[in-house]
């Protein structure tokens, strides 16, 4: 049954990782909602990435848990951002006429299923807008090709950086691999946020790469998305910048710890390779996961050698 004029607001103010985590979720909200309006409250600069995904109307920018702006009538609200309560009384707070959330003693919310804190982020979602009627598949997790163009097309794309140093691979590791690739006859750029700038020069000047190889802090997001979708292979860590080689089918090597890719990792596709030494840790930790350090440039080049002899 059509729901005109019905607004459905979702709660996903995090990061580029976890709203591609969301995807599946989001589009079967969408699709068993025909009419109804989806308003995503996220980080305002995902707002091109969430509208591409098909799933999505508009983007209220959010920042955590902060409180959302009135935003009118609210038929029914999906917390698609955390466990609660914090997050199950933003969007309380609304107030809409339904909430689909996990459920939370200490928000008084007990309609809803349990957590499981081992499950994968995609799944977890996916059964949660099930256990409300919503079918959703796990494996839809690919975006459209962006309408831009790639600032470096076929490129290989290594990024260094991660949220947390215990998800960041050293540096001269990620430029051993840069330049074995760079002398085997790809075109290597590296990528990085605003706040990454200094790792990635790092990785640039100690792989031997022209100035131009470094893309950090020049590349928005639709840019970002579009290199990603038009690479040859994406090197990375546990990031938002995996997942988006996920979305793009784009071949990758991921570097995984102390997170496992049980639980944050990409689907089974021959595609994405997954270095991952079996040691799990604290991923908002200050150093270096020991797990994550196990991983050796040799490892990642031999990887990379595999993926890349994978899409020729």
């Amino acid at each position: 049954m059509a729901l005109t004029g019905h607004r459905i607001v979702v709660l996903r103010a995090l990061g580029l990782g976890d709203l591609l985590t969301a995807v599946p979720a989001l589009r079967a909200l969408r699709r068993g909602t025909p009419g109804a309006r989806v308003t995503l409250a996220a980080p305002a600069g995902l707002g091109p990435l969430a509208r591409s995904t098909g799933a999505v109307d508009d983007v209220v920018p959010a920042d955590g848990l902060a409180p959302l702006p009135p935003l009118g009538p609210v038929g029914t609200a999906v917390n698609l951002h955390g466990r609660g309560p914090e997050s199950h009384r933003v969007l309380a707070a609304l107030p809409p006429r339904r909430l689909l959330a996990f459920a939370c003693a200490g928000a008084g919310h007990a309609d809803g299923p349990a957590w499981d804190p081992d499950e994968h982020e995609v799944a977890r979602w996916c059964r949660l807008v099930s256990s409300y009627g919503f079918a959703a598949d796990p494996g839809d997790l690919d975006l459209p090709a962006p309408a831009g163009p790639s600032p470096a097309p076929g490129a290989v794309v290594v990024h260094p950086g991660a949220a947390f140093p215990a998800r960041r691979w050293p540096a001269d590791r990620f430029a051993a691999v840069a330049a074995a690739l760079r002398d085997g006859g790809e075109r290597v750029v590296v990528t990085g946020g605003p706040g990454e700038t200094a790792l990635a020069r790092r990785v640039v000047d100690l792989a031997g790469l022209p100035v131009e190889a470094d893309l950090s802090g020049r590349t928005r997001l639709t840019e970002l998305a579009a290199l990603v979708a038009g690479a040859r292979l994406v090197v990375c860590g546990d990031t938002g910048v995996a997942h988006l080689a996920t979305a793009y089918r784009t071949p990758s090597v991921l570097l995984f710890g102390p997170t496992p890719p049980a639980r944050w990792g990409p689907p089974a596709r021959d595609e994405h390779l997954v270095l991952w030494a079996g040691r799990r840790g604290d991923p908002h930790g200050s150093e270096p996961c020991p797990g994550l350090l196990e991983i050796s440039a040799d490892d990642a080049v031999a990887a990379a050698g595999r993926a890349l002899t994978r899409t020729r």
